[in-house]
Formats: structure tokens, C-alpha cells, sequence
């Protein structure tokens, strides 16, 4: 196994996710199997029960995992299905070695950090670098290693101290090791400054472990001189100083390093030249090119409770991303503060209010995604009820799709006090419930999580023949609250329509309103599911609507054209 290491200085935040994952495409291209693990050193076993706003969406996988959002990044980029093993938590590793400790797994030893915590890292990373997670058979011959954080962290030395042992016991043949870091330029005089890179690599060397390669972020491109002080100072030939300065769109990342031989330089690093074909990148840059060359744009009104930080929502942007591309359109998205929509906002903030509605009021389609609390529920409900009332494109994902069967059960069913039972357990009219399985002790990992099969119970439905006319789709779900099967027969007599269920029939995963251009609500998160060039579904039927184009496609699918 071949191992590349991506690790930061300076500063957090400079996108060593997207770097790792466009090492990882450059590598795909070359035609080696690429795999990928994330360390965060924070103490949480997972990212499921962290705060959007501390840390970004909690990107779900396959297996239930509730994983830090660069996973998302691994997954979209090298179109490979990553398992809750993939995501290395200091928590997790602490927890395995204090159970072996409890079962007398180390004969009464002095369990210490060096060696029973850094053993466990590295039979950790050793372990899952050999799952295969791209359909094929064997291990895969690169894994692509991110270490979160900065270097210098703390809660980060015991993994820096794992991955300097786990260097020397493989070889340097099979370990490469590239540093993200900072370029800045600072005041009037505009000179690029090396000095916090220099004190990083120090910092980092000081640990045990010399950059092969530096990726440095930058503004602009790094002048000639620049790299020169870089490799004089940071002992890293000017070959291997790497530029990722800012593009207009990250999938010119994996270009930026073809144009500049990274990928010769990797794998003559790891003695890779003799089994690697030559790069080919077409398809990748013809969908950068195409992105780039757009001109229309549609706007989408994404009505959240999180939209201080786009990070919050970030599979669905990239869903969108997806699904506007395959309709020629760029996607122009309209965050909107669920709660600057509540009348109460009419009275405290009426500035906000007055933009609210007219934000949305110009959009040509509203979408509600997840979220949890009663935070900025009353917004989306009158999201949902103008979408539904005034023929505008809706898709209500999880809580979206509560909000739209509680608008629905209040406005026609007239239900005054339809509600559910997360934000009102006491209501008489309850339409959505807790689900029967779930824990109201321990909130990590007791939601229904991971890969689910959804049963469409008729072909005539516009959600199945986006879905090509599946029988059956699978899509991942993190929810602790379901539509309550007893007032189903209610709703439908009244119009709506449970379009898709699980294999018991008894809980909800679709709904449609016929003779709407489109209001979709879907219990799961078809976002994390999406991939460039193959968008997710119901989001390409709400921009098909929203664009005009959704009669046409449908009617294609039918015919088989497409």
C-alpha cells in the first residue's frame, strides 16, 4: 500500500479536503485505485451530534456513518462509497483501546499514549487503507490521508506521531507526504510572504516528518521567486512546490496539478512510474469548462435554519450544483433565514422580513432541506404553503418534507393545531412522530441512519421517472421523526400523495401533490448520493421544473431517449 499524507499549517480552513480529493482524481487518472481516510483529532467518536454551525454538515454514508463533511469531498470527487472507518475521531481510537484495556487485552500494562495509542492509529489506518470502496475486488493501490487540523495542534500529536512511525516502517518509497499551507500577501506593498510557511515546515520537521511536497494556497499565482525562497528555506525542490491559487470553480483543482506534473513527481515519489497510464483528464476538464461557460442561471430559494455558514448545507449546493449543470443552467441560490419569514419578524426586524419574502417571492423554486429544532419552523411552513399555493417548484428534504405534510394538514385538512411532535408533543392533531425504534436518552447514532430501500407504490409518478422508472431506489437517511401512519388515509383522500414507502408500507419516504408543476417531499437526503455528471434525482426535477424543462424530460424518459 502506497500511502499520501495531506496534512496544514498556518491556518484551518485553506481546503486540504479539496486538496487531498484532487490528489486522489489526478491519481484515478493516472489509472491507479484510490482510496481515503480522514483524521479528525477532535474528541467526538463521530460528527453526528456537533452543531452545523461549529463544523459543517454531517455528511451521512452508506453504512449510517455520521462523518465529518470531506468525506462528501472524497465521495464526489473519486465516485467511491466510503464506510464510518474511513473517518479516524480521536474518540474512536481512545474508546478501542479503553475497551481492549477493560478486557485485559495488554496483560497489565501501563496503557500510555506512545505505543498503545499510536498502535491502534496505525492498525487502524493499515486496516481500512485495504477495504476496497470502489465496487472492485483487493485493496486499492494509493490511500490519499488527511490529517484535520494544523500542524502544531495538540489534540493532533499522537496521530503526527503514529504517521511518523507508520513513514518509517513502510518505507519512503511507498509515503508521500504534502503540506497545505499559506501564502499571503500582505498590505500595500503586495509581496508574497514565505515566513509562515517556513515556520510551519519547521514545526512540522521539529515532529519528525519532512514535506515531500508543498501545496501552497495563494490569491493569485506564486511568482517565481517566491518558490525559490520556498524550496531554500522548506528544503523542497521548486518541482515540488505546488500552487492551488483561486479558481473560479474547485474542479479546476485536479488541473492545476496536471498542468503543473504533479502527478509524475507523486508517483515518482511512491515508485509508481512503471505501473501508471498516462493522465487522462478530459471528461474533468470538460465539465469544468462547461460549468465555466454558462450563462443563464436559475435562483433557488434555500429557505434553512443554518444559512449563517454555507457549510451547513454543503451536499446540497453541491446537488444543485449538479443538477444545474445537467440543465445548462447555473445555480443561483437565495439563502433565506427560515425565521426572518415569521410574522413575529414583521414586528422586531421588519428590514430583514421585507427582503425575506421578496427573496422568495423571485425565486423559481424553493427548496427546505433538513434540520433539527423548532428554530425558524413556522418560516418554512409558510415557504411551503406559498410554493404550494402559487404553483412555484418546491422540494422538501427530511424536515422539508415534515414541514410540507404540517402546512398541508393545517391549511386544507384545517387542522389548526397540526404539528410534530418534535416541536409540540402535547398537539391533539399529531402528523409527524417519533420513530418507535429511536432513543430520547442518547442522541449519537440512534437516528434511522445510512442506506434505506424506498418502494415507489406506482409507476405514474413524476419521482419515479426521474428515477428512470425504478422499482425500488436506495438512498441514505438520518432522521428521528416520521410522518404518522395513521393519518396517511387522511391526507390522501384530501390530494396528497405517498408516492414511496419503506418495505413495511408503513413509513413514509416520498410525497407528491398532483396537478402541482412539481412539490416533491422525500424523507432521505438524496444530496449525499449525488455525483458530478450524475446528478440526484429530485434535485433535477426541481430545476427542470423550475427552468421549464421537466414535461420534456419526462416525456423523453418515456420514449426511452434518454
Amino acid at each position: 500500500m502506497k500511502y499520501v499524507l495531506v496534512t496544514g499549517g498556518v491556518v484551518s480552513g485553506l481546503g486540504k479536503g479539496v486538496t487531498a480529493s484532487s490528489v486522489g482524481v489526478v491519481l484515478k487518472a493516472c489509472g491507479l485505485r484510490v482510496t481515503s481516510i480522514k483524521i479528525d483529532p477532535y474528541l467526538n467518536t463521530d460528527a453526528g451530534t456537533m452543531s452545523p454551525f461549529e463544523h459543517g454538515e454531517v455528511f451521512v454514508l452508506d453504512d449510517g456513518g455520521e462523518v465529518d463533511l470531506d468525506l462528501g469531498n472524497y465521495e464526489r470527487f473519486l465516485d467511491v462509497t466510503l464506510t464510518r472507518d474511513n473517518n479516524i475521531t480521536t474518540g474512536k481510537i481512545y474508546q478501542s483501546v479503553l475497551e481492549k484495556e477493560r478486557k485485559g487485552d495488554y496483560l497489565g500494562k501501563t496503557v500510555q499514549v506512545v505505543p498503545h495509542i499510536t498502535d491502534a492509529i496505525k492498525d487502524w489506518i493499515e486496516s481500512v487503507s485495504q477495504t476496497p470502496v470502489d465496487g472492485k475486488e483487493g485493496p486499492a493501490d494509493v490511500c490519499v490521508i488527511e490529517l484535520g487540523g494544523t500542524v502544531g495542534d495538540i489534540e493532533s500529536m499522537p496521530f503526527i506521531e503514529a504517521l511518523r512511525q507508520l513513514y518509517f516502517s513502510v518505507g519512503q518509497d511507498n509515503f508521500c507526504l504534502i503540506h497545505v499551507s499559506l501564502i499571503p500577501v500582505l498590505g500595500v506593498v503586495g509581496e508574497q510572504k514565505t515566513k509562515p510557511t517556513q515556520h510551519s515546515v519547521r514545526e512540522l520537521r521539529a515532529l519528525g516528518l519532512t514535506p515531500h511536497f508543498l501545496a501552497c494556497r495563494s490569491a493569485q499565482p506564486l511568482l517565481e521567486n517566491t518558490k525559490q525562497k520556498l524550496s531554500q528555506f522548506c528544503h523542497v525542490p521548486v518541482a515540488n512546490i505546488l500552487n492551488i491559487h483561486d479558481v473560479p470553480n474547485i474542479w479546476h483543482i485536479p488541473l492545476l496539478l496536471q498542468n503543473q506534473n504533479a502527478h509524475d513527481a507523486i508517483l515518482k515519489q511512491m515508485d509508481l512510474v512503471r505501473v501508471a497510464k498516462p493522465v487522462d483528464l478530459r471528461e474533468w476538464t470538460r465539465r469544468a469548462e462547461t460549468f465555466d461557460n454558462l450563462t443563464n442561471s436559475v435562483r433557488i430559494a434555500m429557505v434553512g435554519k443554518y444559512v449563517g455558514l454555507t457549510d451547513s448545507y454543503l451536499s446540497v449546493v453541491k446537488a444543485l450544483l449538479h443538477a444545474c449543470i445537467a440543465c445548462s443552467f447555473k445555480p443561483s441560490i437565495d439563502w433565506i433565514a427560515a425565521s426572518d419569514l415569521e410574522d413575529d419578524s414583521a414586528q422586531s426586524t421588519p428590514e430583514a422580513y421585507a427582503t425575506a419574502w421578496k427573496t422568495l417571492r423571485g425565486a423559481a423554486c424553493v427548496l427546505v432541506p433538513g434540520g433539527f429544532g423548532d428554530r425558524g419552523v413556522k418560516g418554512m411552513i409558510l415557504a411551503a404553503k406559498y410554493a404550494r399555493e402559487n404553483n412555484v417548484p418546491y422540494l422538501g428534504i427530511c424536515l422539508g418534507m415534515q414541514i410540507s405534510v404540517i402546512e398541508f394538514a393545517r391549511s386544507v385538512l384545517h387542522l389548526e393545531k397540526a404539528n410534530s411532535e418534535e416541536f409540540n408533543p402535547q398537539t391533539p392533531d399529531l402528523v409527524v412522530i417519533f420513530m418507535p425504534e429511536g432513543s430520547k436518552t442518547h442522541m449519537g447514532s440512534t437516528m434511522r441512519l445510512g442506506s434505506r430501500k424506498t418502494l415507489f407504490q406506482t409507476p405514474d409518478c413524476i419521482t419515479s421517472k426521474l428515477y428512470k422508472s425504478s422499482k425500488y431506489v436506495d438512498e441514505r437517511h438520518r432522521h428521528r421523526y416520521e410522518v404518522n401512519p395513521e393519518v396517511v388515509g387522511t391526507l390522501e383522500e384530501a390530494g396528497l400523495r405517498f408516492v414511496g414507502r419503506d418495505e413495511t408500507g408503513k413509513r413514509m419516504e416520498i410525497l407528491e401533490l398532483p396537478g402541482h408543476p412539481f412539490y416533491v417531499g422525500v424523507q432521505f437526503h438524496p444530496e449525499y448520493k449525488s455525483r458530478p455528471g450524475r446528478p440526484s434525482a429530485p434535485f433535477l426535477g426541481l430545476i427542470l421544473a423550475a427552468t421549464g424543462q421537466l414535461e420534456a424530460y419526462v416525456k423523453t424518459q418515456q420514449n426511452g431517449s434518454i
